[in-house]
């Protein structure tokens, strides 16, 4: 999740929230690929989480990686929370999954090496305190209880308030990981576009990075069940946002909707005020009841879309959020998909073509059936694995359109990072296919085996 926004003096005037969102408009030559991704990490002789203190834990990690690597830390209230280095920023999940949110890069192949570049960082210091990390979407033995909670006072507020709102808000708090990938867009009319194509298109992505059939140590009975917490999280974030294919969407509209969701907090020098369920909308006529008379700043606007979850999220740019956590050629799989299908005009139009005549039912119905059968799901007349198979041409035709070289001019462009997932269209086989058969098959329902067999 996100650390604190800073910069941006006093809202005066509405039109400053949809004008925030508008500052993010980029011409092409300008756009960037931003890259996230979690894991868990455990000991591994106890192949329990890590705790946030101790010889092995979060924060010798963070330590490590800041001395070895040059990395700053970022504090709370006297603790070591995160790291930044060149664009880049390391930070906690709530139950310490670590999280890269790479830099603003121009291509796959940067992010292939960023990638490839933390994770050698991570086991570098993982390995010299005998601790691991795996990539899955959901923790695959741990219960609540074993979970460890990390010293952020955002996450403090929102585990009390998850349970008012939904079912299954904690599970995803402290059990789950997810790749994402931050896309540019040029204009309002892009941004739109892009918007509805990566809500309509988020189930197939959920299908093909599906990868967390395990939960508290046996079948769960979903190929995704990171994607299953997420729909019954909170209504009023979440979601797959009918209004946005609504003639007259725009930036305006976006703002109206973030107004409407509650708010968790205001950050006040170095301290997070309890804001739960109050409104941003009373806060911008001074009549927040956690700062009366106070009025928010661009920063507090800027920090109030970080608490907004739908599947795919405006801020100054667009998050692709369907995703497990998974290995490491998922990692640069899941941008390069994106890329591809929204980077090149020819593409994002097929895109649109493909999706633009389904209704928010169908969407709705993808998502619940790429969480539970992944690639072999069935929709109202669609079949998941056949969606997929275009989805993947297009994202295809759109990385070789874009023709960015790589290695030194011997890769002609960025295809080669999809190969991952032509290989589950072919199959019909998603990671958590993988997996499940693993389980059933050669791990004779060791569940523990996962580690030693799917770690980094």
């Amino acid at each position: 999740m996100s650390i604190p926004q800073s910069g941006g003096g006093p809202i005066e005037d509405r039109a400053q929230l949809a004008e925030y969102l508008a500052a993010g408009c980029k011409p092409p030559e300008a756009w960037r690929i931003g890259t996230e991704h979690e894991k868990f990490g455990y000991c591994r002789d106890t192949l329990q989480p890590l705790p946030y203190d101790g010889p092995r834990s979060i924060r010798a990690m963070l330590e490590g990686l800041r001395d070895r690597f040059g990395w700053a830390p970022v504090e709370e209230a006297g603790h070591i929370i995160g790291l930044t280095k060149d664009g880049a920023n390391v930070s906690l999940e709530p139950g310490g999954q670590l999280e890269l949110s790479g830099a603003p890069l121009q291509n796959i192949h940067q992010t292939c090496d960023e990638v490839n570049e933390h994770l050698r960082e991570v086991k570098t210091v993982a390995d010299a305190i005998g601790v691991a990390f795996i990539g899955l979407g959901a923790a695959p033995i741990w219960r609540h209880e074993d979970m460890p909670v990390m010293p952020k006072g955002r996450y403090a507020l929102m585990t009390g308030y998850m349970g008012r709102v939904g079912t299954h808000g904690t599970q995803m708090m402290y059990r789950t990981c997810t790749v994402q990938v931050n896309l540019d867009f040029a204009s309002e009319a892009d941004m739109v576009q892009k918007l509805r194509v990566a809500l309509a298109l988020q189930p197939v992505a959920t299908a093909l990075f599906a990868n967390s059939p395990f939960f508290e140590g046996r079948p769960n009975g979903h190929k995704s069940w990171r994607a299953r917490i997420w729909r019954d999280l909170d209504p009023a974030r979440t979601g797959m946002l009918p209004f946005v294919f609504e003639e007259g969407f725009g930036f305006e509209r976006y703002v109206e909707y973030a107004l409407d969701v509650p708010m968790y907090f205001v950050y006040r020098e170095g301290r997070y005020i309890d804001a739960l369920g109050q409104s941003f909308r009373d806060f911008l006529k001074g009549r927040l009841p956690a700062l009366p008379g106070e009025v928010p700043t661009l920063s507090d606007w800027a920090d109030h879309l970080t608490t907004i979850f739908p599947e795919a999220r405006v801020k100054r740019y667009i998050e692709m959020r369907g995703a497990d956590g998974g290995p490491w050629r998922r990692l640069c799989a899941l941008p390069a998909l994106w890329v591809g299908l929204v980077y090149d005009r020819t593409a994002l139009d097929a895109a649109w073509d493909l999706c633009r005549s389904w209704d928010a039912e169908t969407r709705e119905a993808l998502r619940v059936a790429a969480s539970v059968d992944g690639l072999a799901a069935e929709a109202r007349g669609l079949k998941m694995r056949d969606l997929a198979r275009d989805v993947v041409a297009i994202a295809e035709a759109g990385l070789k359109a874009r023709a960015r070289e790589g290695a030194g001019g011997l890769l002609p462009d960025e295809t080669h990072f999809l190969n991952a997932l032509k290989e589950s269209v072919e199959s019909g086989q998603t990671p958590a296919d993988e997996l499940l058969a693993r389980y059933h098959g050669d791990w004779g329902g060791d569940l523990a085996r996962i580690y030693r067999d799917y770690s980094y």
